[in-house]
């Protein structure tokens, strides 16, 4: 009797260790990187129009109902999809289309190291390289910027996602509904 007693006491302890181990790091939110520019009130409309954002690039708003698959692109990706997939989770990564090579293939292998993160060029930008996630953004020199995989760590499917388990990747393109005119 005094075995299974003592047997029960451990088993509790341990069960009592592993639960306040694996619970610890839940509670630890991660805090927000310096110099993140945070957006609220952001529209979640889809439409097949294009739409004009207030921020450049765009944090949120009004977006295509398809969105981008995540993944890294050598091309710019439409605002309205990029922004849809944000709403998914995803932190969109836009670099100027000049950075140097070997920033784009450090950057290639961070968005192909994990789900839900974006990659494309983007014309214009005021840095190098540009964070976004719903409703932030962040402005960084370079690629190899700590607050970048700060934002990452905050951000990718972070607490200001809208639609948060939503997938960033199997978009299929679908058709416009038809307008009235070609009726």
């Amino acid at each position: 009797m005094l075995v299974i007693v003592f047997a029960l006491v451990v088993v509790a302890a341990l069960g009592g260790f592993l639960a306040v181990l694996l619970l610890s790091d839940r509670g630890q939110e991660v805090s927000e990187p310096a110099g993140v520019q945070s957006y609220e009130n952001l529209s979640r409309t889809h439409t097949y129009d294009p739409v004009t954002y207030e921020q450049s690039p765009p944090v949120g708003g009004d977006h295509n109902p398809v969105w981008q698959n995540a993944g890294f692109y050598e091309e710019p990706v439409p605002n309205e999809k990029a922004v849809h997939t944000m709403e998914h989770g995803a932190v969109w990564i836009t670099y100027a289309p000049d950075l140097p090579q070997d920033q784009k293939d450090k950057l290639r292998q961070l968005v192909e190291s994990q789900d839900c993160l974006l990659a494309s060029p983007y014309p214009g930008l005021r840095a190098p390289v540009v964070a976004l996630g719903w409703g932030k953004q962040l402005q960084l020199g370079s690629v190899d910027d700590p607050g970048l995989r700060e934002f990452i760590r905050a951000y990718r499917k972070g607490p200001q996602t809208p639609e948060a388990g939503a997938s960033c990747t199997g978009a299929t393109e679908m058709n416009a509904p038809p307008k009235d005119s070609d009726r």
